[in-house]
């Protein structure tokens, strides 16, 4: 069964949003595959909500996020989800190196049905989001990795799509570049109202950008834990200094408690692998 744990204090009640993804009783097990590598697994997940998913190697997150955006069927159990599927991220731009970054961000418009009247500006538009205007005429090899990721996501937000997965996709910058990128993440998801589900091994990252941190169990994966932390996203309303703590320090602890359990799932998928 999963746990959820409320890390800050509850905000006022108010109408929940419509969940925009929801999954129920899912697995998922490949024919040539050594057992299910999902199974029992439920989540809902709001519109307009950032949802960070940790879990050990192989626990099935990128199959998940797979089976989330239509390119994977599920075994058993049953997926909601947008109609249009989703807008996908990865460790790796994966940009077309003959085409300039704003080619690449074009071409993400023409399929996404965008008149061809209307691209240039769009494509301006979502350069600047991503705040490298700049670089609408240069292709990938002139860009460092970061400048790429950022280009990769102007790609990803070109295809209007409601829910954006990223799968570690800061997971090979170095970690200033890294950092950098976290809050332009934050900026623009506040800017767009998307629905994100990031895939990350980095607990760190995790609670700075989740407003729900979900634990994937080893295999077959399923949420074990989850923690809120999306009050944290507006502080000053809920007053963390009554109770003795920093905003700052109890980050820190969550940090150390989510660490705790994630070592602990590692822990599990290493004993059952070597069964």
């Amino acid at each position: 069964m999963s746990t959820t744990t409320n890390a800050a204090p509850a905000a006022a009640s108010s109408p929940a949003p419509e969940a925009v993804i929801r999954l129920e009783n899912l697995g998922k097990t490949f024919v040539a595959g050594d057992g299910p590598v999902l199974q029992g697994l439920d989540l809902s997940i709001q519109r307009g909500q950032f949802v960070a998913l940790l879990g050990a190697s192989g626990s099935g997150k990128t199959t998940l996020l797979n089976v989330v955006a239509g390119l994977e069927d599920p075994t058993e159990g049953s997926v909601s989800a947008p109609a249009q599927g989703a807008a996908m991220m990865f460790q790796d731009a994966g940009l077309f190196p003959w085409l300039t970054a704003g080619k690449n961000v074009e071409l993400a418009l023409e399929l996404a049905g965008i008149p061809k009247a209307d691209r240039a500006d769009r494509v301006q538009e979502l350069l600047e989001l991503v705040r490298l205007p700049q670089v609408a005429d240069k292709r990938p090899h002139e860009l460092s990795g970061g400048m790429r990721q950022r280009v990769g996501l102007a790609r990803a937000l070109a295809q209007e799509r409601e829910v954006l997965l990223m799968d570690e996709p800061f997971s090979a910058l170095d970690a200033i570049t890294r950092d950098l990128l976290q809050d332009e993440v934050l900026r623009i998801w506040e800017v767009t109202g998307r629905t994100i589900v990031f895939i990350t091994h980095n607990v760190s990252e995790a609670v700075h950008l989740g407003q729900r941190v979900l634990l994937l169990s080893s295999r077959p994966g399923r949420i074990v834990q989850e923690w809120d932390t999306g009050p944290w996203k507006d502080p000053d309303s809920y007053g963390f200094e009554a109770s003795g703590q920093s905003r700052e320090e109890t980050l820190d602890e969550l940090t150390r408690t989510i660490t705790h359990r994630l070592r602990e799932e590692i822990g599990r998928h290493a004993r059952s692998s070597r069964t």
